[in-house]
């Protein structure tokens, strides 16, 4: 298993979701969304995996939040979330091709 859990320092479901991992003695990489954001490549695999529209935090207190269901095209989303990452949902865990967006225990035990 190969766990990295992209999420906000602030975020209380990220720290569940790392408290989760923690508890069953399971390795997970942590990244900070806010510092270092996601690359292109895990963007697109996390998309793949559960969405593009399940990835956009819908009670995000940003400016950017408010003009992102008028873009045209998935690809406008899809940069602007890439720029923006305080715009994404989390915590997204990721288990290889395997993602989860939020906290979701129920879908993490079958992974181990």
């Amino acid at each position: 298993m190969n766990i990295q859990i992209f999420g906000k320092s602030k975020c209380f479901d990220t720290k569940k979701a790392e408290r989760y991992f923690k508890e069953r003695r399971i390795k997970y990489q942590m990244v900070d969304l806010a510092r270092y954001g996601m690359s292109k490549g895990e963007f697109t695999s996390v998309c793949r995996a559960v969405g593009l529209e399940a990835m956009i935090d819908p009670k995000a207190k940003d400016p950017d939040a408010a003009m992102l269901p008028y873009l045209a095209s998935d690809e406008a989303k899809m940069e602007k979330l890439l720029d923006n990452p305080k715009l994404l949902q989390t915590p997204i865990v990721r288990n290889g091709k395997q993602a989860t967006v939020g906290f979701c225990p129920d879908v993490w035990k079958t992974w181990e």
